[in-house]
């Protein structure tokens, strides 16, 4: 019996939701720290004529505010597309002497010669990076999120060649996916070129032998002399695991400038205010002349009329970016409100032990802002406190449930370095010994965590800190 092919055609409703150019506009503002914010902004006035400084102060009279008098629900998330929230501001700050790890990093990308496309991507990049100066997303989910979030559209192949730029930076092994490609990329600049072989064949093809200390193995298949050995161990202990860390959060005195976005105070009765800082950047508002413009329409030559069209867009270009800045003003204000109700301790009296879990979905929770939204706020801004400048990512730290009770995982690794400092340096704990003594500091955590917690730190295995 014959078979027959049958086509139907069948039709099938897909939502997909879609960013208007408004709501991604208002994205970028929320991205962009202030230092950032204020050179966009000096652009914008350069090239629409619409756009004019305004000789309206009023917003120093709202300086500073309550993180408990904050407005909760006021703010809305800026994919609201309705909301004109009421704009407000705070001081002018002069920008600290101070230069970030990131900021250290633009700094570099500024001396390549990229295009428009391969800054944008180097600049995300940048900002994806971890505090270990790790790239741990994948290439793929960049590519996603830069056209979902940014309406920018980057194939996987450009996005890696701009990531093999940005790994030629110092420090060396920045933007590395792994603890594994982070150290090869190191001994790549190794000068020595039997010792970069050497290296090279030992992290690239014994990696797990050298992470679990079988250097006899190791002496024996590279025919290594003990004393050859012993050199080897030595320039593997110069590696950088961490090489976000080797700048610190900030470094070195006048380098470069960062300037807070946030200026948090405190006194001595338990108050915590914070004000949104302006910086440098001009109050905005729509020209005068050009709304007078389209008032008078009657009065217009021929020749004028016909630029009407354009004088439009500028003046709507305008509007949409100043209400796109009052949008991020209101969104960072009812951020920082709720991490410092979170971690009011720690702002009151500086000990690193007394931040609290906290997650970004925690503060989404708070503010009823989407996770997306809180990400983009606490990338890249600072906080000036009385105890130093800190990112604001600083004040964030997954949670562990020990016998019933949420704690910190920051609090158990500050625990765990303490131990390890305390140690002795000639008999080194082990990962075992470790987990008892948290045990005894009323912290039981499996061995596995406390191996996973070490490595986190860039902490060795008891057997190559011994001295």
């Amino acid at each position: 019996m014959p078979s027959k092919q049958i086509q139907k055609q069948t039709q099938q409703q897909k939502a997909k939701q879609r960013l208007t150019p408004q709501q991604v506009l208002v994205g970028q503002m929320i991205e962009k720290p202030i230092d950032q914010l204020t050179e966009f902004v000096n652009q914008q006035m350069h090239e629409n004529p619409a756009l004019e400084e305004s000789n309206d102060n009023s917003w120093e009279n709202e300086a500073s505010m309550s993180a408990d008098n904050a407005p909760t629900g006021d703010t809305h998330d800026y994919n609201d597309d309705d909301y004109l929230p009421v704009y407000s501001t705070g001081k002018t700050m002069e920008p600290t002497d101070m230069v970030s790890f990131y900021d250290k990093l633009k700094e570099q990308m500024m001396e390549l010669e990229l295009d428009d496309r391969q800054q944008f991507i180097m600049e995300y990049l940048i900002g994806s990076l971890d505090s270990d100066g790790l790239l741990r997303k994948r290439i793929d989910t960049i590519s996603d999120e830069m056209a979902i979030y940014h309406n920018f559209e980057a194939t996987t192949d450009e996005i890696g060649e701009v990531l093999r730029s940005l790994q030629t930076f110092d420090p060396p092994g920045v933007g590395a996916s792994d603890l594994q490609e982070c150290l090869l990329l190191q001994v790549e600049r190794k000068k020595d070129l039997r010792m970069r072989e050497v290296l090279t064949r030992i992290i690239g093809n014994y990696f797990d032998d050298l992470l679990k200390n079988h250097w006899d193995k190791l002496q024996h298949v590279l025919h290594l002399s003990d004393e050859e050995k012993a050199e080897t161990r030595q320039e593997i202990r110069k590696l950088n695991p961490r090489p976000g860390s080797a700048l610190g959060e900030v470094m070195g005195f006048n380098i470069h400038q960062i300037t807070p976005d946030f200026i948090v105070e405190t006194t001595d009765d338990g108050q915590v205010t914070f004000t949104l800082n302006r910086g440098h950047m001009p109050a905005l508002e729509v020209s005068e002349s050009y709304i007078e413009s389209l008032d008078n329409m009657k009065t217009l030559s021929r020749r004028e009329k016909e630029a009407i069209p354009s004088l439009r867009r500028d003046i709507d270009k305008a509007k949409g970016l100043i209400d796109a800045i009052q949008q991020r003003e209101n969104t960072l204000k009812k951020t920082m409100a709720a991490i410092i109700r979170r971690q009011r301790h720690f702002f009151l009296d500086g000990d690193e032990a007394d931040l609290r879990p906290m997650t970004l979905k925690d503060i989404a929770s708070d503010t009823g802002l989407d996770i997306s939204t809180i990400s983009r706020v606490t990338n890249e801004k600072y906080a000036e406190t009385r105890w130093g400048i800190f990112r604001l990512r600083f004040f964030f730290s997954d949670k562990i449930d020990i016998d019933g009770e949420e704690v910190s995982t920051r609090k158990l690794k500050i625990l765990l370095q303490e131990i390890i400092n305390n140690e002795d340096k000639s008999h080194p704990l082990t990962d075992m010994q470790i987990e008892q003594a948290m045990k005894e500091k009323g912290f039981p955590i499996a061995r596995r965590t406390i191996v996973k917690y070490r490595e986190q730190l860039g902490i060795p295995k008891s057997t190559l800190r011994k001295q």
